[in-house]
């Protein structure tokens, strides 16, 4: 059994006797133990303000982004072997181990592509520059500049190499050092692509840290111009927000947290159309890919209470023909949760929520002797507007339709009883309905994803996280946002008011004299 070390302060670190241990959530055997004991990160974060935030901030974006695209590639070139490590340690089908590992590459790419088209720049312009005095010789201009601290992130445990090269890419482009934690029940995968990037001699030294296992007094050591981003669940990222160091320094903090995602039917749908189709195709999809956990899977589908019964059947039969068992078998569509600790807090929020409805598929019961499997869970509720469907999250293969009386105005009131998403569909074919509940939900999701006949045959189902969109949502979501294409570099860069002489802030000369500045 081996042991992953961190890469730290430019060496391996194998940490000591207080050892975690991971396990193949489909046998159950133990695969390795992590460790972060001895590691001093007061000096972890120094070596990444001292050596790898200088180096970064040297080169330019076009310069970063030919950095990151070499880090595409080399994860790329490692795909096979980290689809293995995905299927042994997190359980995944290799579908969903390329869903990740996948979407850590191209993520990268796309940033690197970014990167590209900005050029020979340093800093860059935010917006139009405005007329401040009398005549336009006193002007003022908004800037980004990078700042010159650390970015921490911590990862969640179910895409360890999209959740952790989602948040690299934009910070190495921003010319922040970064210092990445995974989650540790599926840490082997993110070890492994730390042990590339760290092995590559790719990024300068101190852009890169990798710490396997706990991360200590690390906050304790966060200034001013540092920035945490964290994903996971929403108990710890309120312990984080109220982190003594982070708030006393203005630390930023960038949260995403549990998120009650919905689907919602409208009643123009018509059964067998296109849209009716990919309605039923996406929430089978979002509530089994990765066996449910996905900060954007489906937990509540909103349906017409007199299609209640309809949609049950027709979501029961979906359900029914995926087959749950080892992900080494290619006959395989959803394997075990990550973690025991996974399946109990599965189990017991299945328990709850059939405290309020009755069960149309699945349930908590065991369907195998080992490993940590539960099978694709559909509950159907009576009362669409009852508490528990709004406050829990259960984060698994579990989702539970919801009756509501069919105007938009409705469907965006539940959404919104949330408290905030990540993602909505809504799938509808008349514009009005669509118009009226994109509108009505904008304010409680971070992403509203609309489903309709013309767009059909070219959509990415709503769980799908692009590079191009914001990723994040208020309230319980967490009230974050990564991605966006540049708007992700936004979190790493200091908006700054230039004011003074046009001739001298303008872009057609602030930006030629930058460029050349040592």
């Amino acid at each position: 059994m081996r042991q992953l070390d961190s890469f730290v302060c430019g060496r391996r670190h194998a940490g000591g006797a207080s050892q975690a241990t991971l396990f193949n959530p489909t046998s159950e055997e133990p695969l390795a133990t992590v460790s972060s004991d001895g590691i001093d990160f007061k000096a972890v974060v120094e070596h990444a303000r001292s050596r790898g935030g200088p180096a970064l901030r040297a080169l330019t974006f076009g310069q970063r982004a030919g950095l990151i695209e070499q880090l595409s590639k080399l994860i790329h070139g490692a795909r096979e072997e980290l689809i293995e490590l995905s299927i042994q340690n997190a359980g995944t089908t290799r579908g969903d181990a390329k869903f990740d590992i996948d979407g850590a590459i191209g993520t990268l790419a796309a940033y690197a592509r970014y990167g590209a088209e900005l050029g020979e720049r340093k800093f860059l312009y935010d917006g139009a520059g405005v007329q401040l005095g009398r005549t336009a010789r006193f002007w003022g201009e908004h800037v980004l500049a990078p700042r010159e601290g650390v970015a921490v992130h911590i990862n969640a445990f179910n895409f360890p190499a999209w959740n952790m090269m989602e948040k690299a890419a934009c910070a190495l482009l921003a010319g922040a050092p970064v210092i990445e934690k995974p989650g540790t029940p599926t840490a082997l995968t993110a070890w492994r692509i730390a042990e590339l990037v760290a092995t590559s001699g790719v990024l300068p030294e101190g852009a890169f840290q990798f710490v396997c296992g706990s991360v200590g007094d690390l906050l304790d050591h966060l200034g001013p111009q540092d920035g945490l981003a964290f994903t996971g669940s929403s108990a710890t990222a309120a312990k984080l927000r109220g982190h003594a160091v982070l708030v006393r320094h203005n630390v930023r903090v960038n949260l995403e947290a549990d998120s009650l995602n919905a689907a919602v039917l409208a009643p123009d749908v018509e059964a067998g159309s296109d849209t009716y189709n990919l309605f039923l195709a996406n929430v089978a999809l979002d509530m089994t890919q990765k066996s449910g956990q996905k900060c954007t899977a489906v937990r509540r589908v909103f349906v017409p209470r007199e299609r209640l019964e309809e949609i049950e059947a027709e979501l029961r039969s979906s359900l029914a023909a995926i087959k749950v068992g080892d992900p080494a078998d290619a006959a395989t569509r959803m394997g075990p949760l990550a973690s025991a600790a996974q399946l109990t807090d599965v189990r017991a929020g299945i328990q709850r929520l059939s405290s309020a409805a009755r069960t149309a598929c699945g349930g908590a019961a065991p369907i195998r002797e080992r490993g940590y499997f539960v099978a694709p869970t559909l509950l159907v509720a009576a009362d669409g507007a009852a508490d528990v469907f709004h406050a829990e999250e259960v984060f698994g293969p579990v989702a539970t339709l919801l009756p509501y009386d069919g105007s938009a105005a409705q469907a965006a009131r539940l959404v919104a009883r949330g408290g905030g998403s990540l993602v909505t569909s809504v799938y509808s074919n008349d514009a009005g309905f669509l118009e009226e509940a994109a509108l009505g939900i904008a304010p409680w999701s971070g992403r509203v994803w609309l489903g309709s006949d013309k767009m059909a045959e070219q959509s990415l189902a709503p769980g799908m996280v692009l590079p191009a969109m914001v990723h994040g949502g208020p309230g319980r979501a967490g009230g974050g946002e990564e991605l966006g294409a540049l708007r992700g570099l936004a979190f790493y860069l200091q908006r700054t008011a230039l004011q003074g002489f046009k001739g001298v802030i303008a872009p057609e000369s602030f930006c030629a004299r930058a460029a050349t500045a040592k």
